[in-house]
């Protein structure tokens, strides 16, 4: 999807959750005050390279390219995580690259969750879902995405490398049930167990 079209679709999500988000989440959650409702507050990705690396002879070459990609998506430079110790059955050596770590927050943050809402998720093969599972007690959101190819940044053909990455959403909820809600309300498509229809289904 090109640059544009990514441009025209976080107007709306946004702006719209702000003026909308403090309304709906005030009246399920009892929130006399528009401030008091939770928002997400900042998104990490990970992205593990310790085997790219490890089976590499330019561990350096890959680490660049990996970095270059993630900044493309993000909009923001990874920092480096070494390893503490080593690990003779993985063939890591402490002090040797296994990982990269970005952390967003403002505007950056904002582009990424409508990218990954609207973009990313939709575009996910044999996608149903996010897992309730996914949301730990704290109202935390992880997700795993097997190839980064499937952001609109990023071509397969210019790159062959791929890599997967860890995204996780932090919200300032108070509880679980707090995030859920928020999630929901900004067109995650979290599943829920429906007895009903003998199965599962998605809240948009």
């Amino acid at each position: 999807m090109a640059k544009n079209q990514t441009k025209n679709l976080k107007g709306s999500y946004f702006k719209q959750s702000e003026k909308k988000g403090s309304v709906d989440l005030r009246s399920t959650g009892s929130y006399k005050n528009p401030f008091a409702a939770p928002k997400i507050t900042k998104v990490i990705l990970n992205v593990g390279i310790g085997r790219l690396v490890a089976d590499s002879k330019n561990s350096e070459e890959i680490i660049k390219k990996v970095s270059h990609d993630i900044s493309i998506i993000t909009g923001q430079k990874p920092a480096i995580r070494q390893a503490k110790k080593s690990i003779a059955s993985f063939k890591i050596r402490e002090g040797m690259p296994i990982g990269l770590m970005v952390t967003l927050r403002g505007k950056r943050m904002e582009n990424f969750i409508n990218k990954f809402v609207n973009i990313v998720l939709p575009q996910s093969r044999d996608f149903w879902g996010i897992p309730l599972k996914s949301i730990d007690e704290k109202g935390n959101l992880n997700y795993g995405i097997r190839d980064h190819s499937i952001f609109p940044e990023i071509s397969r053909e210019q790159n062959p490398l791929t890599f997967g990455l860890e995204v996780t959403f932090v919200p300032n909820a108070k509880n679980r049930d707090q995030a859920v809600e928020l999630y929901k309300f900004l067109k995650f498509p979290i599943q829920i167990n429906n007895p009903s229809l003998n199965g599962v289904t998605q809240i948009n």
